[in-house]
């Protein structure tokens, strides 16, 4: 089991580990500074870090095992063709340059070296060489569709989620908010928007199934069984058992289908795990109670895990990046806006608070 959690906060990289019996903080890097996302690459132990330093834009860092971290390239947008104009869904000119790293991944076992970025404003970066370079994924983002894409919870089209299949390196999965789930068979050569049966309740009801237009918070997709994928939406809970190509709604799920975050186990692909809130103009969680909900029947039924979280005057809202379980699917940890994280070592029976006076969590991942 993992021992060590990065906590991604709006001033600082936090490093927790498990000493004895308990969890504790045991470093900062960047202290001050806003740290959206961390990982640390499971196939040699590098750790990168994405930074967003407002004025002076974003930054990214690696870490080699044992070390400090030092700055690597950013992914950067080409420059835009004279005369070319994109609008987003306010009438806005649409940037060509990295707005926010919104998602970090590492590729197969058989690529060392490869990791896939996304961002604001909706591109898909690759690097071969351990982020010394990266190369925009022009496939994607010159794909006719793509300029359809519009904002969901940023006001830009963000690219946050990034699925490699464990048993193809070129068989990559993608999720926009807001854009839908869209998937290459060849290393990012071409690509399928999927999706069908996700429901969008905010748009016309003749255009509500229509798979471009769904805004997918987080997906994500059982190691063991990569078929089956899991998707926190904006309109609730969605399984799909064919990779992405259909997915079913989960109607009812403890106190709310909504929220931003989903784990799903790395051994067993019935069993995942929610945070759930408030939807729309509130986002807080339902009656001030911060719970988890957790299924170990592919959505028929669900645990409402409440031992060792608040359960009165709670408004911490969990981020689609901020919810994480380990390797071995039994620790998982999660953090919140208000500075709170928590620990569980049974699969969220129950938790335990590492700290409640953090700085507002963007990401939590274990390694």
């Amino acid at each position: 089991m993992n021992d060590v959690i990065l906590v991604s906060t709006r001033k600082g990289l936090f490093t927790v580990t498990r000493n004895g019996g308990g969890w504790e903080i045991a470093d900062v890097a960047f202290l001050g500074d806003n740290v959206t996302l961390a990982m640390t690459d499971p196939r040699d132990g590098r750790r990168y870090a994405a930074l967003d330093h407002g004025h002076f834009g974003v930054k990214l860092h690696a870490a080699l095992p044992g070390g400090g971290y030092t700055e690597i390239a950013t992914p950067t947008y080409p420059e835009k063709p004279e005369g070319h104009e994109e609008l987003d869904m306010w009438g806005r000119p649409l940037p060509w340059s990295t707005v926010r790293i919104w998602a970090l991944a590492p590729g197969g076992a058989d690529e060392p070296g490869t990791l896939w970025c996304g961002t604001l404003p909706g591109g898909l970066f690759k690097s071969t060489d351990h982020g010394a370079s990266w190369s925009l994924v022009r496939s994607l983002w010159d794909h006719p569709l793509r300029q359809k894409w519009m904002g969901g919870g940023a006001d830009l089209p963000g690219l946050h989620s990034i699925c490699v299949d464990p048993r193809n390196s070129r068989h990559v999965s993608i999720a926009v908010s807001t854009g839908g789930v869209w998937a290459t068979e060849d290393g990012g050569d071409t690509w399928t928007l999927r999706g069908e049966g996700m429901r969008a309740e905010y748009a016309p009801p003749e255009q509500a199934h229509e798979p471009l237009g769904q805004d997918v918070h987080c997906l994500v997709q059982c190691r063991a069984a990569p078929e089956r994928m899991w998707v926190q939406h904006h309109n609730g809970i969605f399984v799909s058992s064919d990779g992405g190509r259909r997915f079913s709604e989960i109607e009812k799920a403890g106190p709310s289908t909504f929220g931003f975050a989903v784990a799903v186990h790395p051994q067993e692909p019935d069993t995942a795990w929610f945070v759930p809130e408030i939807k729309d103009e509130k986002r807080i969680p339902c009656d001030g109670r911060l719970v988890v909900t957790r299924t170990r029947d592919g959505g028929r039924s669900f645990d409402v895990l409440t031992e060792g979280l608040p359960q009165q005057h709670a408004y911490d809202v969990v981020y689609r990046h901020a919810l994480a379980l380990d390797d071995a699917g039994e620790r998982l940890a999660f953090g919140s806006t208000t500075g709170g994280l928590w620990v569980s070592e049974d699969q969220g029976d129950r938790w335990t608070c590492v700290s409640h006076t953090l700085p507002p969590v963007y990401a939590v991942r274990f390694g």
